[in-house]
């Protein structure tokens, strides 16, 4: 499995925006995915989660503010993210365990300015 994000970049606060993480591979295997984060000094933390059956689980620091989903025709999981605050500048992953083994994107920064 491969999973390749996109869609970082900076933001003010009070901005949106979406990321993107298309999966290629043993895709018809993958159950859920997820985004992480890992901001500076910090250890990484799960943001948000969306299983097959379309149930989401967010962290409650972006409750109400972002918003997982997943396109299967695209296989793609996005993260829209809205309201964003200096706190939530951290290099994001895009996740999912698929039999066992941990896959992981490459990360995208995003950073929210003040």
């Amino acid at each position: 499995v491969q999973l390749v994000e996109s869609g970082g970049g900076l933001v003010q606060a009070g901005g949106s925006l979406r990321l993107s993480c298309t999966a290629s591979g043993n895709i018809a295997s993958i159950d859920a995915m997820g985004w992480y984060r890992q901001a500076p000094g910090k250890q990484l933390e799960l943001v948000a989660s969306i299983f097959s059956g379309g149930h989401t689980n967010y962290a409650d620091s972006v409750k109400g503010r972002f918003t997982i989903s997943w396109d299967n025709a695209k296989n793609t999981v996005y993260l829209q993210m809205d309201n964003l605050k200096p706190e939530d500048t951290a290099v994001y992953f895009c996740h999912t365990v698929v039999w066992g083994y941990e896959y992981w994107g490459q990360g995208t920064q995003v950073p929210v300015s003040s």
